[in-house]
């Protein structure tokens, strides 16, 4: 990458970037909110104040030699540095979670055959998404001479490496990251607040005889939403965390018992279905595989962030086991209960059962408590850019943004409380775009310059191809989602 020299005279703590790690749990799942500060060695380099970037840049006119010596390890200022093991049960955490309860229902838009089929496929390109998107990060690392890049500024870094008509978009490109980072995990929240609603819905409707709309559960979810996402401070939310996990985990395990309780023929379930259908599967599926969200805070946060993309690596044993359950889940699932299925499974388990009863509970607590966790990562992208504009009132300023941030979430749920549709249309929109779009175009750019596309540029060929198809999904699945959502109310 070829930039104008600029003045090389030491920059005495002219860059300690601190970036901000915020581990968030995907998709639909349970995991901690985790925050720690890195700050980089002062690198003494030049600094390139194009587009707003604030990374320093290796001047490409001067070949350093030692550029292939640079371990970002080594710089990297961890008071707990995680092992491994630790990274892979975080990576377990963070990809399993209530999406898991949605499985059976992406196989009813795939059938029982094609279901395994493409649940193995979305998951072989995601993580293949991932393991790009951590390459380019190594890659720019040890170019740029930075420790640590969240996936914001990975994307910020990747358009100044690539050719010098996309540097101007490198501020564009991180604002992107961040829009869709933040409409991600809203729209989480807006389903999250139906899985609570429809749980308690059962479990009420059960004991009382009642019969009330899902809409003033939904309703009546806002003053508590309100007051446990007051706490700004994520020392108080762990123990939900740690809540959250328990239900999960054991909420699972009874619903599994029942999943293998007189299992019908696999002979009696649609192997395959219209293709019509498919789109829907593609959003509801990657809305619960994909697991982007968390990729670069926990490689920032490991000892050996090689391992991470190693063979066998952390994130292809994660994601192996990820994908097995989630696949067993789905077709378990869809084998017990069919067409019949629900947005989640635990809403079929039966009525009268107070085991089955003690699921849904559970599960809605579960859930109720991740909603505090998944809300801290988008108000803290939103508060960050907006903090500047209220200077006067800050205290008064954020807890407005945050109330309204709660009411818009709870309204959009009661306008669309079809949660299979929002399930599928949160997962075509953002993760298509998250999870295979951005990766690809990451990657392309690194590679521009150095060390190029390959023969017969097959690397960019094959980008091209995950965008398609990361923009087919986009497209198809939103159109199906969005018909779904009308055609239900």
């Amino acid at each position: 990458m070829s930039h104008k020299k600029q003045s090389t005279a030491p920059l005495h703590g002219a860059y300690k970037p601190q970036l901000i790690v915020q581990v968030d749990k995907k998709k639909g799942g349970v995991n901690t909110v985790v925050m720690n500060n890195y700050k980089s060695e002062k690198n003494e380099v030049p600094v390139q104040v194009g587009n707003g970037s604030t990374v320093p840049l290796v001047d490409g006119n001067k070949r350093d030699e030692e550029l292939g010596t640079y371990n970002p390890a080594d710089h990297r200022d961890l008071k707990h540095p995680t092992s491994d093991l630790d990274t892979l049960i975080h990576l377990l955490k963070g990809s399993l979670g209530s999406g898991i309860l949605s499985m059976p229902l992406a196989f009813a838009h795939a059938g029982l055959a094609m279901g395994l089929a493409c649940t193995l496929l979305v998951g072989i390109i995601c993580t293949y998404c991932v393991h790009i998107l951590v390459k380019s990060a190594h890659i720019l690392y040890k170019r740029n001479r930075v420790p640590a890049l969240g996936f914001a500024e990975l994307a910020h870094a990747s358009f100044l490496a690539g050719p010098k008509s996309y540097h101007q978009w490198a501020q564009f490109a991180k604002s992107m990251i961040n829009f869709f980072l933040v409409v991600d995990l809203l729209g989480c929240c807006c389903v999250y607040i139906g899985f609570v609603a429809s749980n308690m819905k059962h479990v009420i409707d059960a004991n009382t005889g009642t019969d009330y709309d899902v809409r003033l559960y939904m309703a009546a979810l806002l003053p508590l939403l309100i007051a446990v996402n007051l706490i700004r401070n994520l020392k108080y939310l762990a123990p939900f965390s740690m809540l959250a996990n328990i239900f999960i985990g054991t909420g699972m395990a009874i619903t599994y018992y029942y999943l293998i309780q007189d299992l019908p023929s696999v002979e009696t379930a649609p192997q395959f279905v219209e293709i019509k259908q498919l789109p829907m599967f593609f959003g509801t599926a990657i809305f619960a595989l994909e697991g982007i969200g968390v990729v670069m805070p926990l490689e920032n946060n490991m000892k050996h962030p090689n391992h991470f993309i190693g063979c066998p690596g952390v994130l292809n044993i994660g994601m192996a086991f990820v994908v097995a359950l989630y696949s067993i889940t789905g077709f378990l699932g869809f084998l017990k209960y069919g067409t019949s299925v629900q947005s989640s499974i635990s809403l079929n388990l039966p009525k009268d059962e107070a085991l089955a009863q003690s699921v849904k509970v559970m599960i809605a607590l579960a859930i109720f408590f991740t909603y505090s966790l998944q809300f801290y990562v988008p108000m803290e992208i939103i508060w960050k850019n907006v903090k500047s504009k209220f200077t006067s009132r800050p205290n008064l300023s954020e807890y407005t943004i945050r109330i309204s941030l709660i009411i818009l979430t709870v309204a959009l749920a009661i306008l669309v409380p079809n949660i299979s549709g929002f399930i599928s249309l949160v997962g075509a929109v953002c993760l298509s775009m998250l999870g295979m779009i951005f990766p690809a175009i990451i990657e392309s750019l690194t590679l521009y310059e150095e060390p190029g596309f390959g023969k017969w540029s097959w690397r960019l060929y094959k980008n091209i191809f995950l965008i398609i198809f990361g923009l087919v999904g986009f497209l198809t699945g939103s159109y199906v989602s969005i018909q779904e959502i009308f055609s239900s109310q």
